[in-house]
């Protein structure tokens, strides 16, 4: 992962992903939180990273492919 999108992450998608409401998902969250070891806190923490980075290109491919749809 280029340093820019670690930037990203830490900088625009990680406050963004702690301020939104979870709603009906949260207990879910605080199961997750709860059963990870603290030896693998860092491990979690990573993949989170890598999870949400990758759906936020996901989801500027998605838009950018989109786009072309609209023009026909």
């Amino acid at each position: 992962m280029s340093d820019f999108m670690k930037w990203l992450y830490a900088n625009y998608i990680k406050p963004y992903l702690d301020a939104i409401p979870q709603g009906d998902y949260q207990p879910d969250f605080y199961l997750l939180e709860d059963d990870v070891a603290p030896e693998t806190c860092g491990s979690f923490s990573k993949t989170q990273e890598f999870t949400a980075v990758h759906a936020f290109l996901l989801g500027l491919r998605t838009g950018r492919g989109l786009a072309d749809s609209f023009n026909e």
